[in-house]
């Protein structure tokens, strides 16, 4: 093989091989730091800045996602547009929660919303087709940095949202600005 060849094969292998658990990342002027059994995984939209994947509780045949958003200084929407979006995403099932109320604290002087639901989720990329995903609950978080709004939201079976909400708030209260 020659050595362009070669180097461009390292070059693809970096390029598709996954960020360390547990790698700092940064958007609208915070970083952040995440759980190290959240694997790095390739984003479905150029639009998420990082997509980690949530391994799955026992008895759930999938994990979930927590997928981060950064769209620029004064894109993105305002808080309450975004809770009230994640939260038409779901629709109620009998027996479900449904949405709670959404949480405002700080984070090192940043402010940061949470937002919790469960239900039916209608999974699939804005203006495409969507599938339904019954049982299925949602846990976000809006961190208001220094450049804008940064978006973290996870999603997945609800067993393994609700097994990982503890992993999720502890990364949100790694958030700092930088």
């Amino acid at each position: 093989m020659n050595t362009l060849l070669i180097s461009a094969m390292v070059l693809f292998q970096m390029a598709s091989s996954h960020a360390p658990a547990g790698a700092t990342n940064a958007a609208g002027g915070l970083t952040w730091t995440a759980p190290k059994e959240w694997a790095v995984a390739p984003s479905a939209s150029s639009m998420r800045v990082v997509t980690y994947k949530v391994p799955a509780a026992a008895g759930d045949a999938e994990g979930g996602e927590v997928a981060v958003f950064y769209f620029g200084p004064g894109q993105g929407g305002g808080t309450q547009a975004n809770v009230d979006r994640w939260i038409a995403q779901f629709q109620p099932e009998k027996g479900s929660a449904g949405p709670g109320k959404p949480i405002s604290s700080k984070v090192g002087g940043i402010s940061v919303t949470i937002v919790t639901t469960e239900g039916t989720y209608s999974s699939g990329m804005p203006g495409g087709a969507m599938t339904p995903k019954p049982g299925w609950a949602l846990r976000g978080g809006i961190a208001e940095g220094p450049q804008g709004p940064v978006f973290f939201k996870m999603v997945g079976p609800k067993k393994t949202v609700v097994g990982a909400t503890p992993a999720f708030d502890a990364f949100l209260k790694t958030l700092k600005k930088g």
